[in-house]
């Protein structure tokens, strides 16, 4: 049996003898691999791997990136990020990287481990309740990307943000708030929790676009009766985050994210119908956020964007692990089918 230090050469994406910046597959794969690192980083201090003993350290370095900095909750003290700079050797030809990071800041998700497993579940709900953004670990985050941001070139334009499951979330909230004021930041958001009930696992089409026809009247009805135009930052900042495209990569077997297949897609079924401008005040907005609204509770459904491209894998799973697992994400030969959706 393999230990686990032989752990990045059996499942890392090894194949790839070099990176080419403009080929979305290696891009997405060298993404997927530095978050994988977040996660190896948690594990190796829950385990006290230190040093030589350390096996996190291949996830970055063999695509020629550096470790600057951790990024530690404060109330567990676990590893939940990490930012990374890319240092190519000097052979590396120029015009082979014009596409490439020079930073990129990756976030992990939940670690079903005692040293981290409260925490973890602890965000978690608090994204299924859209209140992510009060957290400390948010506020580490979203501070983190704005320091970088500002250390270098002000504009993000040579900056990466990564994650998978939770860290997605977490990634989505630092990216839809640096695009707020106009920072767009190249986003690689893997299996992304959508916090709505999982419609889009009903095999049943017509049943499928029915419950979300209704879903979207009450959602604009009850945004119009609230006035949410006019009390609802969300509302007011939409249409200027429909200029930030991160990248989102979902399965339609994983329960926790595949709602973004059906949520794009319905947008489109609604144009056809001519019932775009209910949908366009549907897609805004959340029935749990505007009841949580109604009762003064401030709220921010993260899910919600404008734009994106959408990766999807279509490759059947063998389990639901794997169908949300990070590791699917630099397999070769996998059944996707990416679309971009630009909010308008």
């Amino acid at each position: 049996m393999a230990s686990e230090r032989d752990y990045f050469h059996l499942s890392g994406p090894l194949h790839l003898t070099y990176v080419n910046w403009d080929h979305a597959y290696h891009r997405k794969s060298v993404a997927a691999s530095l978050v994988q690192g977040v996660y190896v980083l948690e594990k190796d201090r829950q385990e006290q791997r230190k040093g030589p003993d350390s096996i996190a350290f291949p996830w970055w370095a063999f695509f020629h990136f550096q470790l600057l900095h951790t990024l530690v909750d404060d109330v567990d003290n676990s590893i939940f990020g990490a930012i990374y700079e890319f240092k190519p050797p000097p052979y590396m030809c120029n015009n082979t990287l014009h596409r490439s990071p020079c930073y990129v800041i990756a976030f992990r998700g939940t670690i079903t481990k005692a040293d981290s497993v409260s925490r973890d579940i602890e965000l978690d709900l608090q994204f299924l309740k859209n209140g992510l953004h009060r957290t400390s670990r948010s506020e580490i985050a979203i501070g983190a990307v704005r320091n970088l941001v500002a250390s270098v070139s002000g504009n993000g334009s040579n900056i990466w943000l990564a994650g998978h499951s939770l860290g997605s979330g977490m990634a989505l909230l630092a990216g839809k708030t640096l695009a707020k004021n106009g920072t767009f930041i190249e986003s690689f958001l893997f299996n992304p929790p959508f916090a709505s009930a999982p419609i889009e696992r009903i095999r049943s089409k017509k049943v499928k676009h029915r419950l979300r026809i209704a879903s979207s009247v009450i959602t604009a009805g009850l945004a119009i009766a609230m006035n949410s135009d006019k009390k609802s930052s969300s509302f007011d900042s939409f249409d200027a985050l429909s200029a930030w495209i991160p990248c989102l990569f979902v399965n339609p077997s994983d329960y926790i994210c595949s709602e973004y297949v059906g949520y794009f897609e319905h947008r489109r079924k609604m144009e056809e119908i001519g019932a775009g401008s209910i949908e366009k005040l549907a897609t805004q907005n959340s029935l749990g956020s505007l009841m949580m609204n109604m009762f003064g509770k401030e709220s921010e459904p993260l899910h919600l964007i404008p734009s994106a491209t959408l990766t999807v894998n279509f490759t059947p799973p063998k389990c639901f692990r794997e169908a949300h697992g990070i590791h699917q994400w630099w397999k070769p030969d996998l059944q996707l089918e990416s679309k971009l959706h630009k909010y308008l």
